[in-house]
């Protein structure tokens, strides 16, 4: 059964490594509450906070998923030594409440900058 991806930053189309979605299926524009962090080269999301993050939603098969957990440096026996983690959230899709996968900040907003249109292809 295929699960559906909310990607935001460097996997979005147009960014640097969109590539890693061409096995997956474009469902559309999407947003959720958060705040959207300029990291380094990538961005973090922290969820909630108040503000809206701009993104994609996918559908992935399970392979997929676990690439791009390898990629999001998704360590399954203890996310606690790792910058994100993968947990479930309603975004809006088409102005829909859609549950899906994202891959959440973990380290907290101190000492970075905040990308304040909650949109990171418009800071590339």
């Amino acid at each position: 059964m295929p699960d559906l991806i909310f990607v935001y930053g460097a996997l979005r189309k147009g960014a640097s490594n969109d590539w890693r979605m061409k096995d997956a299926r474009w469902l559309g524009p999407a947003k959720v509450e958060g705040t959207l962090l300029k990291i380094d080269w990538y961005p973090g999301l922290v969820l909630g906070l108040g503000g809206w993050v701009k993104g994609e939603v996918y559908e992935i098969g399970a392979e997929l998923l676990k690439e791009l957990d390898e990629f999001e440096g998704i360590e399954l026996e203890d996310e606690r030594n790792g910058e994100y983690h993968r947990v479930k959230r309603e975004v809006l899709l088409d102005g829909s409440p859609t549950e899906v996968w994202i891959y959440e900040w973990l380290k907290g907003l101190e000492g970075f900058e905040v990308v304040s249109s909650g949109d990171w292809l418009s800071q590339e």
